[in-house]
C-alpha cells in the first residue's frame, strides 16, 4: 500500500466515483476510509465514527464478522473461480442457492438466480418477467409499472423503472414502455393527501386507471420497494403493498418486490414483502446477502414462475447472466452470511434499535425547524427531510446540507445525503449506546445549519 501522502495527493485524480461529479471530487476530495471495526469506520486521519449508513445499506453484520471473512478466505484457496454457465457449477453455489431459497421460503420463493449485485438482480427480474409472459402465450406483455421516488439500480432497465429523474435525464432515451405511479409519500404528493391510508387508495385508483389506459394485456410487471430507500425512506401505509398485490393479481401482472435494501432483516422482518404480509412473484436482492463483504446479488422466483420456465420447450432457456453469477467465493460468503444473520437474529435487533433512532430524530424535529419530515419506524431505516422554510416545505440548499453532513461526521457519525434528505441504515448489529452517538452527532449537525 502506498503511503498517506501518495493517497491524499492522488485522491479522486484518477478514479471517477459513482454517484458524484468528477470535477467536484477533485476540488473536494472524498474521505479516505482506511479501516473499520464493529459498526465504526476510521479515516486516513485516524478519525473514527459510527457508520450510520451501513456502508451503503449493506453492512448488516458490521465490519468484524470473522466467520464470513474466513469463509471467503478459505474458498479463495479451494476454488477461486469457475463459471456457472450451463454445464458446470460448484459446491458453494449449490449450497448457497439452497440456503437463500430456504431463507425466503415463507415469502413463496422457490428458485434462485445469482448475480453480481442489485442492479443485475433487477435487470434479471425485468427480463424474465417478459420471458415468462411470452412462454405463457402473452408476448404483448412487455411494459413495466413502478413508483416515482423508487430506486432500482443503474442498468438501462433499472434506470428506466427508476422514479427519480437524477438517474434518468442524462441517459435518455431509456427503455420504452415504463410508466410511473405517484409515490406513497404523505409529505409530498399530487393529491395533497397527508393520510397514508387515503393516499394508498388514491394511488391504487391511479394504478387501475393506468392499467386500463395501457391495457392489462400489455403490462408485464409492477416493480416496487416495500419501503422506498434511496428515495428518502418513504414508508407506505400497511395497506399499500397488499393493494398493489391484489390489483396485479386481478390483471395478470407480475409483482416484483425489490428487496435489495429491505431484504435480510432491515425492516425488522426477513423481507420487506413479509413485513407487509405480501408474497411477490419475484424478488431482487443483494446488499445484506453478504453484508457487503463480497459483491453478490440474487433474483428469486416463485413456484408459479418457476413452473412456466421449467416445463417450457426450448424457449424456456434463460439467456441472461453474468461472468460472476454463482461465483464460488461469493457463494461461500452467502452461506456464511445467512448462517450468521440467523444466528445473531439481526432482524430482532433492527426493530427496537430502529424505533430508538426514529423516535430520537422525532425529538430532534421538535428542536429544529429545519426538519420538515421524519420517516422510519419500521426497522433500521430512517430518513430526515431538511427544509429552509417549514411552512412552504422548501428543500434545503446544497451548501447547508454539506455543512450539516460534515459537522455530523466530525461529531461522531457518518450519515448519507440524498439531495436535501439525510438517510440512515446502520448495521443491524448496532447497540443502544451507538444509536445514541448517532443522535448526538445529528444534534450537532443540525445546530450548525
Amino acid at each position: 500500500m502506498k503511503d498517506e501522502n501518495f493517497l491524499k495527493e492522488n485522491n479522486a485524480r484518477h478514479l471517477w466515483h459513482p454517484m458524484g461529479h468528477p470535477g467536484d471530487a477533485q476540488q473536494n476530495p472524498p474521505k479516505i476510509i482506511t479501516g473499520a471495526e464493529g459498526v465504526k469506520i476510521t479515516d486516513i486521519d485516524g478519525h473514527s465514527v459510527v457508520d450510520a449508513v451501513g456502508g451503503l445499506w449493506c453492512v448488516n453484520l458490521g465490519y468484524s464478522n470473522d466467520v464470513v471473512k474466513e469463509a471467503i478466505s478459505k474458498q479463495l484457496y479451494d476454488l477461486p473461480y469457475y463459471s456457472a454457465f450451463a454445464g458446470s457449477t460448484n459446491p458453494p453455489a449449490i449450497e448457497a442457492s439452497h440456503a437463500v431459497r430456504e431463507f425466503f421460503e415463507e415469502d413463496g420463493m422457490a428458485r434462485v438466480f445469482f448475480t453480481s449485485g442489485g442492479s443485475d438482480s433487477v435487470e434479471t427480474c425485468l427480463r424474465l418477467a417478459r420471458q415468462y409472459h411470452r412462454l405463457r402465450g402473452e408476448p404483448t406483455r412487455t411494459k413495466f409499472l413502478s413508483l416515482k421516488k423508487g430506486y432500482h439500480g443503474t442498468h438501462f432497465g433499472g434506470a428506466s423503472v427508476n422514479g427519480n429523474n437524477r438517474f434518468r435525464l442524462n441517459y435518455e432515451p431509456l427503455l420504452p414502455g415504463c410508466h410511473h405511479l405517484p409515490a406513497p409519500y404523505p409529505y409530498r404528493n399530487p393529491f395533497n393527501e397527508t393520510d397514508p391510508a387515503k393516499l394508498a387508495q388514491n394511488i391504487a385508483a391511479v394504478l387501475e386507471d393506468e392499467i386500463a389506459f395501457q391495457g392489462a394485456e400489455n403490462i408485464a410487471a409492477l416493480i416496487m420497494e416495500p419501503i422506498l430507500g434511496a428515495g428518502g425512506v418513504i414508508v407506505p401505509d400497511a395497506t399499500f403493498m397488499p393493494l398493489m398485490r391484489e390489483i396485479c393479481d386481478r390483471h395478470g401482472i407480475l409483482l416484483i418486490s425489490d428487496e435489495v435494501i429491505t431484504g435480510f432483516g432491515r425492516t425488522g422482518d426477513w423481507s420487506g414483502a413479509r413485513h407487509w404480509g405480501v408474497k411477490p412473484d419475484m424478488m431482487s436482492t443483494a446488499k445484506g446477502i453478504t453484508s457487503g463483504y463480497f459483491p453478490v446479488g440474487a433474483a428469486l422466483f416463485s413456484d408459479k414462475v418457476a413452473e412456466v420456465f421449467e416445463t417450457a420447450g426450448a424457449d424456456g432457456a434463460i439467456f441472461t447472466g453474468y461472468t460472476y453469477s454463482a461465483h464460488p467465493v461469493g457463494a461461500a460468503a452467502v452461506i456464511a452470511t445467512l448462517s450468521e444473520t440467523k444466528r445473531l437474529n439481526t432482524a430482532a435487533n433492527a426493530g427496537p434499535r430502529g424505533k430508538q433512532l426514529f423516535e430520537g430524530v422525532q425529538k430532534l424535529a421538535e428542536k429544529y425547524d429545519i426538519i420538515g419530515d421524519v420517516r422510519g419506524g419500521h426497522g433500521l431505516m430512517t430518513g430526515i427531510e431538511i427544509v429552509s422554510d417549514k411552512a412552504a416545505k422548501t428543500p434545503m440548499d446544497a451548501a447547508t446540507m454539506k455543512r450539516i453532513h460534515e459537522t455530523t461526521y466530525q461529531a461522531g457519525a457518518m450519515v448519507r445525503l440524498g439531495m436535501h434528505n439525510i438517510l440512515m441504515s446502520p448495521p443491524l448489529t448496532i447497540t443502544e449506546d451507538e444509536v445514541n452517538v448517532i443522535l448526538s452527532a445529528l444534534d450537532a449537525g443540525f445546530a450548525a445549519a
